[in-house]
């Protein structure tokens, strides 16, 4: 029998399987240094322990995407290691604030199959959950992503398709224990806008841009243990360039937003997301933000936003999503929507 882990492949998925993945994760502060590093990130709370101490957290926590790239990680190896393309988010939400010292664990639940028309790949729908070494639930999600199949000539399963909803609701956020922003400091946090400033339907010009390179995109896969193929083999696609990590991609773009949302201190939940076209090393990525919606929350001095973050390939000064026939405009690469906790 082989000893190595060829990974599983569209017809090895079945409806209700569960995945209990390996390679447990301590998150360090060198995972918060490196974050730091490979993105222009610049959000006080993440980035200063004196500012998450003076809204009430007991602890800095890191950057909430670290959490989602550690647990997008463990699943590779059993979801995606033979993946065309991951395809999409819903249903994300952010329990407990991850802390340099917490140990992550992921398992992941078969939710949805889907072959598609060709015969030679489907789609697997599975819903993952990131705990904590004390069993709390750090973050949990469902993705979607385009899988090879092995034998082309397999049945295809029959297709199930799950009832994910379109927005966490926001009585579903959770909001960490001792938030407060009645003393928020702006002045630290380095705008002034708050919930307030906001208008459902305004979209920001986030107008910095970072153009991608294969060593930065490679180390950050690396660094969430990310072993998909096509971010590093030459050889896993036909025209021989190694896809970016989608999660590079959001990353980017969530540091890119600061210019305009500096103050968009906690995400709360990823109510959805597509990668909407490939990018690769030479792209520069620009953002702008759209304001969907607002809420008021229980948490003292603390409102929500929903946002929509899109990344492109170049600056679209114009902000558009979509063209008249409905497709995604060119050089659109994500479109994600978030809640994120503002000062009120």
């Amino acid at each position: 029998m082989a000893k190595t882990n060829a990974g599983n492949f569209f017809e090895d998925f079945t409806i209700g399987q569960v995945i209990e993945h390996a390679t447990p994760r301590t998150v360090t502060e060198g995972d918060r240094a490196l974050y730091g590093a490979l993105y222009p990130t610049r959000f006080a709370l993440p980035s200063s322990a004196e500012f998450a101490a003076s809204v009430g957290l007991r602890n800095a926590p890191v950057e909430e995407l670290i959490a989602f790239h550690i647990g997008f990680g463990k699943t590779v190896p059993d979801i995606s290691l033979n993946a065309v393309a991951n395809l999409g988010y819903a249903e994300c939400r952010f329990h407990e604030p991850v802390v340099a010292g917490d140990t992550l664990t992921t398992r992941s639940e078969v939710i949805g199959l889907k072959q598609n028309s060709n015969g030679k790949s489907g789609v697997v729908y599975v819903r993952s959950t990131a705990s904590n070494q004390r069993g709390e639930v750090a973050l949990e999600w469902a993705r979607w992503v385009m899988v090879h199949k092995r034998d082309v000539g397999s049945a295809a399963p029959e297709t199930v398709l799950p009832d994910l909803a379109k927005v966490v609701a926001v009585g579903d956020l959770v909001i960490p224990e001792g938030l407060d922003f009645t003393e928020y400091d702006f002045t630290a946090a380095g705008e002034p806008h708050r919930f307030d400033d906001y208008a459902v339907g305004e979209k920001i010009d986030h107008v910095d841009g970072v153009t991608l390179s294969e060593s930065e995109h490679m180390m950050a896969t690396r660094l969430w243990q990310n072993t998909a193929k096509v971010h590093f083999n030459e050889q896993a696609r036909p025209d021989g360039k190694r896809l970016i990590y989608g999660g590079h991609i959001i990353s980017m773009a969530r540091a890119l937003s600061f210019n305009g949302l500096a103050n968009a201190q906690l995400v709360s939940a990823i109510n959805g997301g597509a990668h909407t076209s490939p990018a690769f090393a030479g792209d520069t990525v620009y953002a702008w933000s759209e304001v969907l919606d607002k809420a008021e929350t229980a948490a003292p001095g603390v409102g929500a936003l929903r946002l929509r973050l899109v990344a492109t390939r170049n600056r679209d000064e114009s902000m558009t999503l979509r063209g008249e026939d409905g497709k995604y405009a060119d050089g659109v690469l994500l479109d994600l929507d978030y809640w994120a906790f503002v000062p009120r």
